[in-house]
C-alpha cells in the first residue's frame, strides 16, 4: 500500500518534468495581449502585424509560434541560429537590410550567437499568400531569382531614384526603393495600403494626407492607410533606401 501511494505521488512529478522539457510555444503579441518579450508590436491592422525584434548578444527568444507567413528584415549584420521545433537547427549569417519570406505554421527559437544585438523587423502577413516569386533578390531561401525589371527615374532637378522589385505573390509586392541625396521638395509617390521600412542610416520624410510630416530613420516603419495619398523624400545629403510592402486585390490596390 505504501509503495502504491509513492507511485501515485510520482506521476504528477513526471508529468511536470515532461512539460518542462517541451514548453508550449509563446504566442506573439497582438492587440493588448502580451507575447514573446523580444517581439515589440508596432503596427497592427487587417493586413499586417509588424514587430520590432531585439535579442541581446548571446541571448535567445522564447520558443514562440508563427501561425502566419511572414517577412523579416535584418537591421544590421547578424549571426543567429534558427532552431525550429522538431527540425535540425540552421545557422544564418545575415547582412544589414537582408530580407526573407518564411511560410508560417511552426514554432522556433532564435539564438543570437554574436557579440552584437540581433535586431529585425518581423512582418506577419495576415491574409493567405499564394506562391512567392523571387524577383531581383533571393527573398525566399533556396529559390532562384526571377525577372528583375528595375525602374530608373528622376525627380525634380534630375536627382535619380530606382525601384527594384524584390518579391511578388498574388497578394503582395515587395520593392526596394533607393534614391540619392534629394532637396526637401523632391518626393516619390506612395501607394495606399503599404508598409514602409527605412533601411541603413536613411533619413526620410513621409507626407500623408491630413497628417503631420513624419521623419523615418533606419529601422523605423510606417503604414499608409487605405484611401490615403502620400509621398516620401530623402531629407539628408546622403543616399537613402526603404522597402515598400504593398497589397493587391480587393483589400489593397498595389500593381506592377
Amino acid at each position: 500500500m505504501k509503495m502504491k501511494i509513492l507511485f501515485c505521488l510520482a506521476l504528477p512529478v513526471l508529468a511536470f518534468s515532461l512539460d518542462a522539457q517541451s514548453p508550449e510555444p509563446a504566442p506573439l503579441a497582438h492587440g493588448n495581449v502580451p507575447g514573446e518579450p523580444h517581439h515589440h508590436l508596432k503596427i497592427e491592422n487587417e493586413f499586417v502585424r509588424a514587430y520590432y525584434v531585439e535579442v541581446p548578444p548571446h541571448d535567445q527568444t522564447q520558443l514562440h509560434q508563427h501561425d502566419h507567413d511572414y517577412l523579416f528584415v535584418s537591421l544590421g549584420p547578424a549571426d543567429v541560429i534558427n532552431a525550429v521545433l522538431n527540425k535540425p537547427e540552421v545557422h544564418l549569417v545575415l547582412n544589414d537590410g537582408e530580407t526573407h519570406f518564411t511560410r508560417g505554421g511552426f514554432a522556433h527559437v532564435a539564438r543570437n550567437v554574436s557579440d552584437a544585438p540581433f535586431r529585425n523587423i518581423t512582418i506577419e502577413l495576415l491574409k493567405p499568400q499564394g506562391e512567392p516569386q523571387n524577383l531581383c533578390a533571393q527573398i525566399v531561401f533556396g529559390s532562384a531569382t526571377g525577372r528583375c525589371d528595375k525602374t530608373l527615374g528622376s525627380v525634380r532637378e534630375g536627382r535619380m531614384f530606382s525601384v527594384e522589385p524584390q518579391l511578388e505573390t498574388d497578394e503582395i509586392n515587395l520593392d526596394l526603393v533607393r534614391f540619392g541625396p534629394q532637396p526637401a521638395s523632391s518626393k516619390i509617390a506612395l501607394p495606399a495600403e503599404s508598409l514602409l521600412i527605412a533601411l541603413g542610416d536613411s533619413e526620410l520624410q513621409v507626407y500623408l494626407d491630413g497628417k503631420p510630416v513624419k521623419k523615418l530613420r533606419g529601422g523605423e516603419i510606417t503604414w499608409v492607410d487605405p484611401g490615403s495619398h502620400g509621398a516620401v523624400s530623402n531629407r539628408s545629403k546622403k543616399p537613402s533606401a526603404y522597402l515598400q510592402l504593398s497589397f493587391k486585390g480587393p483589400g489593397g490596390n498595389a500593381s506592377r
